[in-house]
């Protein structure tokens, strides 16, 4: 007998028609060979033709994921006493510039583009980071070649062959994006403990767990 939830989530469940909403409208992309890693794209049922059954199944997981990763992002926004964004429909999900999530996998990545209260969370840990001054100063020394002036850039001036002062943007001009990158990625690491500690109180019905949970013959985990 299929379940009605998709999950327990702290022994709360979380109903599968969530997922099947989810997956019903969620424009996925193709990953090139058919398959479906936990860090890829889930592909698209092209044309609404026929799909693999072991597609299928990971296309659930894969989604179930990204699900279970909104509810979990909205019950810490209401820990936090952050506001909690409306519920977003599945067929109006946000995008995320790629460049911002390159880094981040696909679960993760369409978690924040598909979840409100997940990119509220987001942000509420990167401003609870504190970069140290030393930590700036030395991203600046030892990524130079990312501070060349335009005109040591015209001469191809790079650090390697002995940059002069005059060649690099001064540190003062350039310390707060630098701060603030160094923030983002904090942030980034932040939100990534928190999910890992958040998922350990999820329990995943059958045909739901994680894409690349090796207890179930389809899983795949790939890099």
């Amino acid at each position: 007998m299929t379940p009605e939830h998709a999950a327990l989530i702290d022994g709360e469940p979380l109903p599968r028609d969530r997922v099947d909403s989810f997956l019903e409208t969620r424009p996925f992309r193709g990953a090139g060979n058919g398959a479906i890693s936990h860090d890829a794209p889930a592909p698209a049922p092209a044309g609404r033709q026929p799909e693999a059954p072991s597609v299928a199944r990971q296309r659930r997981r894969w989604a179930t994921q990204v699900v279970v990763t909104d509810e979990l992002a909205r019950r810490a926004c209401t820990d936090r006493g952050l506001k909690v964004p409306e519920e977003v429909s599945p067929a109006s999900v946000l995008a995320v510039a790629e460049t911002d999530v390159a880094d981040l996998g696909s679960i993760v990545a369409a978690a924040l583009a598909h979840s409100p209260a997940a990119r509220a969370l987001l942000a509420a840990l990167e401003a609870e980071q504190t970069v140290p001054e030393t930590a700036v100063r030395d991203y600046y020394d030892r990524n130079q070649d990312r501070f060349l002036t335009p005109a040591a850039l015209r001469r191809g001036v790079t650090p390697f062959d002995g940059a002069a002062p005059e060649d690099l943007l001064p540190y003062d001009e350039v310390r707060e994006g630098i701060a603030r990158e160094l923030r983002r990625a904090a942030g980034r690491q932040a939100f990534f403990g928190w999910l890992d500690q958040a998922r350990g109180g999820v329990t995943y019905s059958h045909g739901h767990e994680h894409p690349g949970d090796p207890s179930h013959p389809d899983h795949e985990h790939r890099h």
